[in-house]
Parts: C-alpha cells; sequence; structure tokens
C-alpha cells in the first residue's frame, strides 16, 4: 500500500504520523512536499498531518488549501481516493472546501493539550472500518482552533448523511465543538477530517495503540 503523507512550512506532526503509518502497514510511506503539483504514482491514500501551516496566518489551513499539490489531493478525493486530516490536516481540508463547516478558536481562547475520549458514531471511513459503531477510544488532542462551528442546515445534513464519524464522549469536549463534534466525513465517506491525534497512540512505547487501527484499516481497505 502506498500512503502520501503531505508537508507544508510548518508542519510539525508529519514525523509521527510516517512513523505510525510505517509501524502499522509495513511500508513508510511517500512524503510529498506542498509545491508539488502531483502525488506520487501508485499512491493509495493521503494524509495531511497536524501543525502551523504557514503559522496558521490568515486562518488555520487557509494558506496551505491553497498550495499546488491540494488540486491534486482534492482530485485524487473526488476520485474515491482515502483522504486523512488530523488537526492542522483537518482544518486544510475545510478550507479546501473537501469538509464542510469551519473550524474556530477554541471556547475557552487557551490551547488545549490533554486526552480526550471519542465515540465512534459512524464507520463509513476506510479508516474507520474496524470500529464498531458507538464504541469508544481514549485519543490526545493539541490544539487553539479545533471549535467546530456549522449551520443549522449543515448539521442536518451531516447527520442524515451518517457524516459525524467521531464526538466526543463522558464531557470531554475540549473546545466547544458543535453537538461534540471531533470528526467528520465528506457525504461519500472517503475523506475523513478529525482534530484528535490517533498517530500519538500508535507505537509500542505509546501510552495505548488505539489509533494503530485506525492505519491498518486503511491496509484492509486498499488491499
Amino acid at each position: 500500500m502506498a500512503v502520501a503523507v503531505v508537508v507544508f512550512p510548518g508542519s510539525n506532526r508529519d514525523q509521527d504520523m510516517i512513523d505510525a503509518v510505517e509501524h502499522a502497514t509495513g511500508q513508510a510511506p511517500h512524503v510529498v512536499w506542498h509545491a508539488d503539483s502531483d502525488l506520487p504514482t501508485g499512491t493509495d491514500a493521503v494524509i495531511l498531518p497536524g501543525g502551523f501551516s504557514y503559522g496558521d496566518y490568515l486562518r488555520c489551513g487557509a494558506i496551505a488549501a491553497r498550495a499546488s499539490v491540494m488540486t491534486a489531493v482534492a482530485d485524487a478525493a473526488n476520485r474515491g481516493m482515502p483522504v486523512l486530516g488530523v488537526c492542522n490536516g483537518f482544518q486544510i481540508l475545510i478550507e479546501t472546501g473537501l469538509l464542510p463547516g469551519a473550524l474556530m478558536r477554541n471556547a475557552s481562547l487557551h490551547f488545549v493539550c490533554k486526552t480526550v475520549e471519542l465515540k465512534v458514531v459512524h464507520n463509513r471511513s476506510p479508516f474507520l472500518q474496524t470500529w464498531a459503531i458507538g464504541e469508544k477510544w481514549t485519543c490526545p488532542v493539541a490544539h487553539g482552533d479545533g471549535n467546530y462551528v456549522c449551520d443549522d442546515t449543515t448539521l442536518r445534513a451531516l447527520q442524515d448523511n451518517d457524516q459525524i464519524a467521531l464526538t466526543y464522549a463522558d464531557g470531554t469536549n475540549p473546545n466547544g465543538s458543535r453537538d461534540d463534534i471531533a470528526g467528520i466525513t465528506n457525504k461519500a465517506g472517503n475523506v475523513l477530517g478529525m482534530m484528535p491525534h490517533p498517530e500519538n497512540v500508535s507505537l509500542p512505547h505509546h501510552p495505548s495503540r488505539a489509533g494503530e487501527r485506525l492505519f491498518k484499516g486503511l491496509l484492509d481497505e486498499v488491499e
């Protein structure tokens, strides 16, 4: 399986993501630079890691969404290729228009770095297919702009189309996100954006390996 991890100026979780993908799949991912115009031939999935692309100028993810490589990422997503955006990657997917809504400043106006409980609401995403609906797992978050907001029409569409993939459970919503939303998919289900960091609960020396299932789910999907 060939995974492409896209790196932007200011990405800082790219190596964590590379390590997690390689450990779960047994194959080092391609590292794609933001200025590239194409994805490597044979790419099966794309991941946008966390960080502070372009220093979060304008809005988080706004400049990265207009990087050269994002045209190829959007084309691949629209063809059905699995695409995952984590934290800043989630912000980039929203700014690209691949996912609806917006990610605003945390309701507390403070950066949060803590562990949260997640509940799988829908498992249509290839990354979540090994989880049962309603299953919970623990995962860290680290962000200042993770407050998911959308209007009532968008929320109804997310609910009607089973696009809410993950919610914060057991009162652990760290940022004020509407309806405790932690991750959503596009209507087709192949694009997943989430604020928590599964790559940081994936390796043997991590406090848990719950996130490894996310990457192994992708492996099952592709193979």
